[in-house]
C-alpha cells in the first residue's frame, strides 16, 4: 500500500511540474541570489554576479527531480541592469530546458531615507519534451501504448514582471510570472492553460549596534498557483558576519510549508555559504518532512559563483547592501 501511495505522490508531483514549464524554487534565492526569483534584483550591486546552482531532489529515489541552473546580471550604466538564466530540469521520464532574459530600471524615491523602486521584466523560452525512448514494459503495464510515438516536445515563450520596493534595510519583492497562457499539449490530455502563479519575497537586515559587520536577516517567501489555488511559504532566517574588504560568511535556516498546512511543513533544513576574494560557495540541505520521507535522504544544493568587479556605481539605488558597507 505504501508504494502504491508514494508511485500516486511521484506521479502527482512530476505531472505538476511539467505542466508548470518554470524553474523550479527551493533555497537557491537565499544563497545570495535573489535574481533566482525576479528580474527587479538584475544590476543592484557594484559587480558582475555569476552562479550556478545544483539542486537534488528527494535523493534516493530513482527518477527524482534534477535541476542544473546558470544566472548571470549585471549593471548596466547608472540606473539599470540586465542578467540572463538558463535551466535544465529532469524530473522521471520528463525534461526540461529553458532560457530567461531579463531588464530592471532602479529608481531613487527618496535619497535622505533611501528608499527605491524598481522595475523589472523577462522574456522566458521553455522547452518540454518526454523520454519515450525510456519507456519500458511492466507486470503491470505489458504492453506500450501504441499512440506514444515520435518525439514528444513543445516549446513555450512567456513573461514575467515585477517591482521591488527597498526602504533603508527592508525589501519587498512582487512578481507576476508566466502572464500568457499556454498552448496546451495535444499529447498530455487535459491539463491548464494558465501558468499564472504569484510570488512575494521580503525580510529586513538588522546590523549590530557595536558592530556594524554582523547582520541577522529574516525573511519570508511566498508563492501562489492561480490555475488551482495551490501556496506556499519559506520562512527564513540567515547570520552574516562581514569584513571590510566584502568577504564574508553565512549560516540559516529554512521552513517550508503549504499555506493549509502550517505546522506540517514540506521541508526544513539548514544551509550555509561564504565569500572569499570575490569566490562564492553556498550549500543547503532540505529534510523531507511527508510520507516521502522514509524513501530518500532529503534535497541537496549546491551554489558556486564569482562576482567580478565592474565599478562602484554613482546612483545609490544600484548599490547593494553589502557593497555599500565595503566603502564605509
Amino acid at each position: 500500500m505504501k508504494k502504491i501511495l508514494l508511485y500516486i505522490t511521484l506521479c502527482i508531483t512530476t505531472s505538476i511540474t511539467s505542466q508548470e514549464l518554470n524553474l523550479p524554487v527551493f533555497t537557491q534565492y537565499l544563497a545570495d541570489n535573489e535574481f533566482v526569483i525576479s528580474p527587479t534584483f538584475a544590476g543592484i550591486g557594484d559587480n558582475i554576479r555569476i552562479r550556478a546552482n545544483g539542486l537534488t531532489q528527494w535523493v534516493g529515489i530513482k527518477g527524482a527531480p534534477d535541476n542544473q541552473a546558470l544566472y548571470a546580471d549585471m549593471r548596466l550604466g547608472n540606473r539599470s541592469g540586465i542578467g540572463v538564466s538558463v535551466y535544465n530540469d529532469k524530473n522521471g521520464n520528463t525534461r526540461q530546458k529553458g532560457v530567461k532574459f531579463s531588464f530592471a530600471h532602479h529608481l531613487t524615491l527618496d535619497y535622505k531615507s533611501k528608499q527605491y523602486l524598481s522595475l523589472g521584466l523577462s522574456y522566458n523560452i521553455n522547452s518540454f519534451r518526454i523520454d519515450i525512448e525510456n519507456f519500458v514494459t511492466t507486470p503491470d503495464i505489458p504492453i506500450i501504448d501504441p499512440s506514444i510515438i515520435d518525439d514528444r516536445a513543445q516549446t513555450n515563450n512567456n513573461f514575467d514582471a515585477g517591482f521591488l520596493y527597498r526602504y533603508n534595510n527592508f525589501f519587498l519583492s512582487f512578481n507576476v510570472n508566466n502572464i500568457l497562457e499556454k498552448d496546451v499539449n495535444p499529447f498530455t490530455g487535459q491539463e491548464p492553460n494558465s501558468l499564472l502563479n504569484f510570488q512575494l519575497y521580503s525580510g529586513m537586515v538588522f546590523r549590530g549596534a557595536s558592530n556594524r559587520y554582523k547582520e541577522f536577516e529574516p525573511s519570508v517567501f511566498y508563492q501562489r498557483f492561480n490555475s488551482d489555488g495551490r501556496s506556499s511559504t519559506d520562512v527564513n532566517v540567515k547570520y552574516r558576519k562581514l569584513n571590510r574588504y566584502g568577504d564574508y560568511y553565512w549560516f540559516g535556516a529554512s521552513y517550508r510549508f503549504l499555506n493549509d498546512q502550517i505546522l506540517k511543513p514540506l521541508n526544513i533544513g539548514p544551509m550555509a555559504g561564504i565569500m572569499k576574494n570575490g569566490f562564492y560557495f553556498a550549500y543547503s540541505y532540505q529534510f523531507t518532512i511527508n510520507d516521502l520521507a522514509a524513501y530518500n535522504s532529503g534535497t541537496h544544493s549546491i551554489t558556486i559563483g564569482i562576482d567580478l568587479l565592474q565599478g562602484v556605481s554613482n546612483c545609490e539605488c544600484t548599490t547593494g547592501a553589502r557593497e555599500y558597507w565595503k566603502y564605509q
